[in-house]
């Protein structure tokens, strides 16, 4: 019984690189006690972590202690820490919908199959990004994913007004690849389930 269990977890839990896809531990319906059983206890802990805008939030990290494989899950029902609202993904694994941390704008664009919309860079939600009406606006389990684009090495004395600020901006702005912008950070979010059915 015991070899089963383990058989179990192997299976169900990723390797580093591959291509998460939002079900099992992953999905929708998902808790933190699914996450124990298939990660086992020793590599899951709730508790505070840093939010937005210097708030904290309650989360649920699988391999806390392993920055390249490290998730982190938040619950709409935190109380019984059930009904996933997001999750984000390790830098060496590959996102719902193909994403990958380090693609460009442009690759991103691909995936898509048309362009999107990104917020301005240097501030609290610089270079966040959402889809809507491409491929990457509909994922197969009811998720939606986002990523954050970080800017790489440009001119000192190159002009970036046109893409700073609480700003929204077209993924076809050429300043974008003249400062190299990539996927730093990629979330996959649900809407609440129970907020649908009210």
């Amino acid at each position: 019984m015991r070899i089963l269990a383990l058989s179990l977890v192997l299976v169900t839990a990723p390797a580093l690189g591959d291509e998460i896809k939002c079900e099992g531990p992953f999905a929708a319906d998902s808790s933190e006690s699914r996450l124990i059983e298939t990660f086992g206890k020793e590599n899951v802990v709730t508790g505070d972590v840093p939010g937005p805008e210097g708030s904290t939030v309650l989360a649920t990290t699988v391999y806390p202690n392993d920055p390249a494989k490290s998730i982190e899950f938040g619950w709409w029902d935190e109380a019984s820490l059930e009904r996933t609202a997001y999750f984000t993904v390790p830098a060496g694994d590959t996102a719902p919908g193909g994403l990958k941390a380090g693609m460009t704008v442009k690759e991103v664009e691909a995936l898509n199959g048309g362009p999107f919309y990104l917020y301005g860079f240097f501030w609290d939600y610089g270079g966040s990004a959402g889809f809507e009406g491409g491929k990457l606006g509909y994922i197969e389990g009811g998720c939606v994913v986002s990523v954050r684009f970080a800017v790489g090495d440009y001119p000192p004395d190159l002009d970036v007004t046109a893409i700073s600020g609480d700003r929204q901006i077209s993924s076809i702005e050429p300043l974008l690849a003249t400062v190299n912008a990539r996927v730093d950070t990629i979330t996959v979010g649900y809407r609440d389930s129970s907020a649908a059915e009210d």
